[in-house]
């Protein structure tokens, strides 16, 4: 069956000084030259013309480009008109276009093409829509890693190490019989540790990647009062949390967007850590105890002005180990520990010290080489994981290479999902209708 000509606006909404309408399909070239009025193109070549819609009336001036299959983004036929960037504008070549026999596109469909066509693995194809949501260059970054296939070649090598290791497995089955252990002698216990190394390493940038796109998550806790809510506010720019002397003031969890070197932060407020028998107060500390369990960094706030205590003591002990800092707070108004963080919102030494602070921690997180990726990228990988680690427990205890050989299929089928190796049409749905009309 031929394949539909599609069409969409590949610019975003609203006015701009330049719009591009993109044409993918076997009658790209031919709607190209109906609404252009040229008869040839050279490829790859922006030549000028007058657009002109099914009844020859102009619609604007502009460049079309023919960009012959297979060597386009989507590996078909493709033509880009480029005209002025006003809604009326863009519209009406669109219209010009449909008139002349494409089809409108779908969300992604573009992109969807190119994955179907080769010129992209699925993670590059995702990588696409990471970068056109990217709000910062270190995200940006990140996906652009992606979307040059480093993740995919990742993936790929990850399977192809697989591939081996269900060689040796699957192919004792073949001698039962032997006196050679050929499990043992192909050291494949030390072959799956050193894979599961590996895919931790790539799950590792992977996850960093995921918060890139998300934002990292910064819990400010401490004892009530301690100055959490002065300092929400402060980097926040906004009065966001109610400031006040009496302590318990903050019940919910408050949360403010903010960027630390480059990095998205969620910045969240949290109730007082103490015991109280408020309920209401009850159930602010139950939920900033949840947070901290699960954020990427606590700042663990002491107030100057009244010291260390045995009830901050009680508190730091109870924070997750690696994912904790001590700052003190108003540190104008009394005496931090010597060589500590201090801050102060009035006066110095300011804010900077905690930006700094949670600029460093945050870039330990090796951002500088994070993969774009997604969450389900991470789910795949996890499920690999415990495949493997599943056919690694098999083997140790009873050196079955039938039951280990079904869990690394299961483990390859996982990252087969990844690249786009294995996968369904309702999978393909799923992801490319979050992309937007025009890519």
């Amino acid at each position: 069956m031929t394949p539909r000509t599609i069409a969409a606006i590949a610019t975003p909404s609203g006015k701009g000084g330049v719009g591009v309408v993109r044409v993918s399909g076997p009658l790209a070239e031919g709607i190209g030259s109906a609404v252009s009025g040229r008869r040839t193109f050279h490829p790859r070549y922006c030549h000028f013309a007058t657009f002109r819609d099914a009844n020859g009336q102009s619609l604007d001036e502009g460049l079309v480009i023919h960009f012959p299959g297979p060597h386009s983004y989507t590996g078909e036929d493709v033509v880009e008109l480029q005209g002025h960037g006003g809604p009326a504008v863009m519209q009406g070549l669109l219209q010009a276009v449909l008139d002349a026999g494409a089809e409108m596109a779908e969300p992604g469909e573009f992109t969807r093409r190119a994955f179907l066509n080769d010129r992209l693995d699925l993670s590059q194809a995702e990588a696409v829509a990471s970068l056109i949501e990217a709000d910062h260059q270190t995200a940006a970054r990140a996906a652009m890693r992606s979307l040059e296939g480093e993740f995919g070649r990742l993936v790929h090598c990850l399977g192809e190490e697989l591939t081996e290791l269900r060689i040796f497995v699957e192919g004792s089955l073949d001698f039962p019989d032997e006196d050679i252990d050929w499990l043992a002698e192909a050291g494949i216990l030390e072959s799956v540790d050193g894979l599961l190394d590996r895919l931790a390493s790539v799950r590792q940038r992977a996850a960093t990647g995921v918060r890139l796109g998300q934002g990292f998550q910064v819990v400010l806790a401490g004892r009530p009062n301690a100055g959490k809510s002065s300092l929400l506010n402060a980097l926040s720019g906004r009065q966001s949390a109610i400031v006040t002397e009496r302590a318990g003031t903050t019940r919910d969890i408050l949360r403010e967007s903010i960027e630390v070197g480059g990095f998205p932060v969620e910045l969240m407020d949290t109730a007082g850590l103490r015991p109280t028998e408020d309920l209401v107060e009850q159930e602010g500390v139950r939920r900033a105890r949840d947070l901290v369990s699960s954020c990427d960094l606590v700042v663990f706030l002491v107030d100057a002005e009244q010291g260390w205590t045995e009830a901050d003591t009680q508190e730091w002990l109870a924070l997750p180990e690696n994912r904790k800092v001590v700052v003190w707070s108003k540190a104008d108004r009394g005496r931090p520990a010597p060589g500590e963080v201090a801050v102060s919102t009035g006066s110095e030494p300011g804010l900077e010290p905690i930006i700094q602070l949670m600029r460093d921690r945050l870039e330990q997180g090796s951002a500088s080489d994070a993969l774009g990726a997604r969450q389900r990228h991470l789910d795949a990988l996890e499920r690999a994981r415990e495949h493997l680690e599943t056919a690694r427990q098999t083997l140790a205890a009873y050196g079955s290479g039938d039951l280990a050989g079904q869990d690394l299929r299961w483990a390859q089928q996982a990252l087969g999902e990844i690249t786009g190796q294995m996968h369904s049409d309702d999978l393909l749905g799923r992801i490319f209708s979050t992309f937007c009309i025009g890519k």
